[in-house]
């Protein structure tokens, strides 16, 4: 038997309502949502300061 643990509770998934059941789906999914787009974050700031430091080996000196 399946559960699953909200709150430090954990309940069998056939005692799960249809709904719960849906939400729980849901949740995943946004879950995923999430982490893809942490991952996202990540790339770009790490481009962000690669092009950064580009920036700053092409300006000028300061007088």
């Amino acid at each position: 038997m399946s559960s699953v643990t909200i709150d430090n509770i954990t309940y069998p998934l056939d005692a799960l309502s249809d709904d719960a059941k849906a939400q729980m789906v849901s949740l995943q999914a946004v879950d995923r949502r999430l982490a893809d787009l942490q991952e996202q974050v990540a790339i770009l700031q790490t481009a962000r300061i690669a092009y950064s430091n580009a920036l700053r080996g092409m300006l000028p000196s300061p007088n």
